[in-house]
């Protein structure tokens, strides 16, 4: 029996958590070789934290070895010792939950102080530090006085790392209304990314995008921006399923958004290449890039697919019931052609 399995087998006898144990010492080791190669001096001479005091820390007890790596932060070193050492914090965030919780504004301040430093790694690393700290909601709030400062950094590259990094920080915080200026700035900026970046950078700037376009003063915005003519690649069957599933998920939001009644009374003009164009105007091949990934191996890609055929579907059946009066004549002719080029699409294929 593997040891996974003799884990697993011990759990279920003495109800204790030991797969939970078991996969948190992997990343407490992590952590261990981590700090060890960072901190070859610790601060006041303290030795590199044991995988045992980690662990018990985990259980409730205290090690202050984020104290530690948050005072050694504080202190002149090159710039790898501080990636390293931010590295460690981020580690220590997610692994030490009760010491995370008791640190301060200060200690915000001290890690988001490295976004200013100009070195790209130390910034990459500052942001998956402050990542870590978001996941606690008590600080929030000092988090997002960073936005401005993220939102340049991810928008000024075009580094996909720093993209990833910056896109999951601002996924998991509250983005207030006072903050719409600076993110319809950064939105073409998104799009060009979401057409030029790889894979993994793509999901995190769909899945930001998703979340922006359920903001009705974002919508327009982000419908609005300029694609290349073959933006549409991005639904071919050959992406992965990650990639798919979010960006399906996109345009499902930015169809329902753009049929909202107070959407469609204000009539504002889009652009010939514009990403509404692209998906639902007369001459977007949506209709053809759905069906071809509503039969993708992935169940979830498929389910996906087909909320949206069934939304588009939906859309051109209230049209032709005329409850949909004054609609924007790009998806009246969208619609009406989805149900005779699936259906011939899926005649093809058979």
């Amino acid at each position: 029996m593997g040891g996974s399995a003799m884990a697993a087998c011990w759990d279920k006898w003495t109800g204790r958590y030991v797969l939970s144990v078991a996969t948190g010492a992997g990343a407490v080791y992590l952590l261990y070789r981590t700090i060890q190669a960072g901190l070859s001096c610790p601060p006041g001479g303290a030795e590199p934290p044991s995988i045992a005091r980690l662990a018990m820390a985990r259980d409730g007890g205290d090690s202050r070895e984020l104290r530690k790596l948050l005072t050694a932060l504080g202190q002149r070193q090159d710039g790898y010792a501080r990636s390293m050492v931010l590295n460690s914090i981020t580690r220590c965030v997610y692994l030490l939950e009760a010491e995370a919780t008791a640190c301060t504004a200060e200690d915000i301040r001290l890690v988001a102080s490295c976004l200013e430093e100009g070195d790209r790694e130390i910034a990459i690393q500052a942001l998956n530090a402050l990542k870590a700290f978001a996941s606690i909601r008590k600080f929030h709030a000092q988090i997002q006085e960073y936005v401005p400062k993220v939102l340049e950094l991810v928008t000024s590259t075009w580094d996909a790392e720093m993209h990833v990094a910056g896109l999951r920080l601002l996924q998991a915080l509250p983005l207030p209304p006072p903050l719409e200026p600076l993110l319809r700035r950064a939105v073409p900026a998104l799009v060009d990314f979401l057409q030029a970046d790889g894979p993994l950078a793509q999901v995190q700037v769909l899945k930001l995008l998703v979340k922006l376009a359920h903001r009705e003063d974002l919508l327009y915005d982000i419908l609005n921006c300029q694609v290349q003519p073959d933006f549409l690649s991005l639904l071919h069957a050959s992406q992965p399923g990650t990639l798919l599933r979010e960006m399906l998920r996109l345009v499902e939001v930015l169809h329902e958004g753009s049929q909202r009644p107070a959407f469609r009374a204000a009539r504002r003009p889009f652009g010939e290449r514009s990403l509404q164009r692209a998906l639902f105007g007369e001459d977007s091949r949506l209709a053809e890039r759905l069906l071809a990934v509503f039969v993708h191996p992935e169940e979830e890609v498929q389910l996906q697919a087909c909320k949206v055929i069934l939304s588009l579907q939906l859309a051109k059946e209230d049209a032709a019931n005329g409850s949909a009066a004054g609609a924007d004549a790009d998806f009246e002719t969208t619609f009406g052609s989805f149900e005779s080029s699936f259906f011939e699409g899926a005649e093809s294929t058979s």
